[in-house]
């Protein structure tokens, strides 16, 4: 179950965290994964561990947010064979209300997340629908479902993806395309680390604490569970599943 050979997966944003997870976990299920990343150095670093693994993965330098940047990488995706998945990944995250939220910030969190979203999944749906179908999957955010404090630039952005995938869905289930959206809540990636880091030196420990009990399960996901759901959605055994948003929230949407 849940095999994946002779399938060629295109995955954004695969350099670090989620993106790295679903990468490494689709190819050990036998895909054949196009890293896109504009990142290239930390593509390049997913790529030789899939390879390292006994995996085919291959790097591709792409800004999603870019029409032409994604029309090249796609370009060059296509010269290798059809597309069977793609995985909308890329994205960027924002801390601010209405208010404190900068029309730049607004800008940057449309670009990658929601235009970024719609330019490779333009890119994808033709192919797929030339080889007689395919699989979507977008990265959204418990944010598409509920209100969360602080968020509201990422949360539009994360709207709008829930949103981008019921479109697909309906507008090419004829086509064999499948698309669904998986939801998490806090996931424990570099980004994290990072964020804490830089906005509470020295409280680290503390703040990883209350992000962790945000979520009644009392911790975050780990990217490969993300990945773990990512790969049933993608794989045959999802066949009759498109249109929906998955939780994977440790019990935020329930308590």
């Amino acid at each position: 179950m849940f095999r994946l050979d002779g399938k060629h997966a295109v995955i954004t944003g695969a350099g670090s965290g989620i993106g790295r997870a679903i990468a490494r976990t689709f190819a050990a299920q036998g895909a054949r994964i196009s890293v896109l990343e504009r990142d290239e150095e930390a593509g390049a670093a997913t790529a030789d561990t899939i390879r390292g693994a006994g995996g085919q993965a291959d790097v591709i330098a792409c800004d999603v947010a870019s029409a032409p940047s994604v029309a090249a990488a796609f370009g060059r995706v296509a010269a290798s064979g059809r597309i069977d998945i793609l995985v909308n990944n890329a994205g960027v995250s924002h801390v601010g209300t209405a208010t404190s939220t900068s029309e730049s910030d607004m800008d940057r969190l449309y670009a990658v997340n929601v235009k970024g979203v719609y330019l490779c999944s333009q890119a994808a749906i033709p192919g797929m629908v030339e080889a007689g179908g395919g699989v979507i999957l977008n990265l959204a955010s418990i944010a598409s479902l509920i209100g969360l404090v602080d968020r509201f630039a990422y949360s539009m952005t994360k709207g709008a993806v829930l949103t981008m995938t019921r479109s697909i869905a309906v507008d090419y289930i004829k086509q064999g395309i499948r698309c669904n959206c998986v939801c998490p809540a806090r996931v424990h990636t570099p980004f994290v680390d990072g964020y804490l880091r830089d906005s509470y030196p020295g409280r680290e420990q503390e703040m990883f604490r209350q992000l962790s009990e945000y979520q009644p399960i009392g911790r975050m996901a780990e990217p490969e569970e993300v990945a773990a759901l990512a790969l049933y959605l993608c794989s045959d055994e999802a066949s009759f599943i498109t249109g929906q948003a998955y939780p994977i929230d440790g019990g935020v949407l329930v308590f």
